[in-house]
């Protein structure tokens, strides 16, 4: 079996996130959703299908295997989260369905000639080419990601059912057997690991500085930095080179972003090269304890959540003593540093101060990026910068209604 991968519009719900990396980059638990795939099919990714807006950077980022002529196609949703082996996929001619979306389809090799990246994107034209299967509802190990306050409510579960036991000297470990800690990690002294509601897992490179206290469910990815005295709660993931402070509740951090300082964060998803400005707050709960409506590309949603926090497109920063509002939807390269009331829908490339939002120029925005991405050793390819360039165009329409 040749396993694949497609993108279909529901990509555009969960922007801003999916402005700057396809559905199947989005984190949950302790990797990624393109991770999970192919754990539990047992299979590399053999070809994707995305958008062609992220189609470069996507080629970058995702080591392809080599696909088999002879064998059939599994193609997979991007936005599919798996939570178990996968041991007998549909058979050939068969696709799977989840409350309407595809999730999978089995397609044989001599089909595979009339697939392409927009038949997924194109209902009518899917329709059409989905009426020579037979449909099959898809099992319960396949959750379908539909808005992004999806993956933090799911972050709990995923971690407590992808870290493994195991054991650590020193710190101070509650239920140990649930705390795994990388060798290559340094652990100062007055940590305290809280593993008796989740468990805790620490990758290497990564430090905890002293008095920081992590509950679990908690997942640390390498070489992130817990700042000293900082406070973690359960259903938390920090992704790969990270620096964090403060209190952090329910969260995803998606990588390479600083949240150094105090401030709460809560039941919220941070992209990449973000960073924080000091006493950054996100509000998560209504002061009427009722759900919360969020503004995806600008548009009321009743997410039907008690708790919503922060959305943050990549690049974005806040400035010192921001608050952002219950459901807040920062996009992707916008900067927020204004001490007045934020607005629930910031749009992507925006400039906010006291004096009004104003469009980012993108020359700036590319140079700043290119200097963060320097200081972690990492280069802005072209095909990265195009992408800005592309979101910070496209934006301005899909996220029209912000404007106004």
């Amino acid at each position: 079996m040749n396993l694949g991968v497609f993108e279909d519009g529901g990509y555009k719900n969960l922007l801003p996130l999916t402005w700057t990396r396809a559905c199947f980059e989005l984190r949950c638990g302790r990797d990624r959703l393109i991770d999970k795939m192919e754990t539990h099919f047992g299979s590399r990714v053999a070809q994707v299908w995305v958008r062609r807006s992220v189609r470069d950077v996507v080629a970058e980022r995702i080591e392809l295997a080599p696909a088999d002529a002879a064998k059939n196609w599994l193609l997979v949703n991007a936005r599919a989260m798996l939570t178990g082996d996968i041991v007998l996929p549909p058979q050939s001619g068969v696709v799977w369905k989840r409350d309407g979306v595809l999730v999978a389809a089995s397609v044989p090799a001599s089909d595979l000639k009339r697939v392409d990246a927009g038949l997924f994107l194109d209902e009518k034209r899917l329709d059409k080419w989905l009426a020579d299967f037979r449909v099959e509802a898809a099992p319960e190990r396949f959750r379908i990601i539909t808005y992004p306050w999806d993956l933090p409510l799911a972050n709990g579960a995923e971690i407590a059912r992808q870290c493994r036991s195991g054991g650590y000297p020193g710190a101070h470990l509650l239920n140990p057997g649930a705390i795994h800690i990388a060798a290559e990690a340094v652990v100062k002294p007055g940590v305290v690991l809280d593993a008796e509601n989740g468990p805790i897992q620490i990758d290497g490179g990564t430090v905890l500085e002293p008095n920081a206290v992590i509950v679990g469910p908690c997942y640390i990815g390498p070489r992130s930095i817990i700042r000293a005295g900082t406070s973690i709660r359960g259903d938390t993931s920090i992704g790969p080179v990270c620096k964090v402070g403060g209190e952090i509740e329910a969260s995803i951090i998606h990588g390479y972003t600083n949240k150094q300082h105090d401030g709460f964060l809560g039941h919220s998803y941070l992209g990449q090269w973000i960073n924080l400005g000091a006493d950054t707050v996100t509000s998560d709960l209504k002061n009427t304890y009722g759900t919360i409506r969020a503004m995806i590309n600008g548009v009321g949603v009743e997410t039907g959540r008690h708790f919503v926090g922060s959305i943050i497109g990549d690049h974005a920063k806040t400035g010192i003593g921001t608050i952002l509002p219950t459901g807040c939807i920062v996009g992707a390269g916008s900067n927020v540093f204004t001490q007045r009331a934020v607005p629930k829908f910031v749009p992507s490339f925006a400039w906010l101060t006291d004096a009004g939002m104003t469009h980012y120029r993108i020359e700036k925005a590319i140079n700043i990026a290119r200097t963060v991405m320097a200081r972690r050793d990492v280069h802005l390819s072209d095909a990265e910068k195009g992408l800005i360039e592309y979101v910070a165009k496209a934006a301005r329409e899909v996220e029209a209604a912000g404007w106004a």
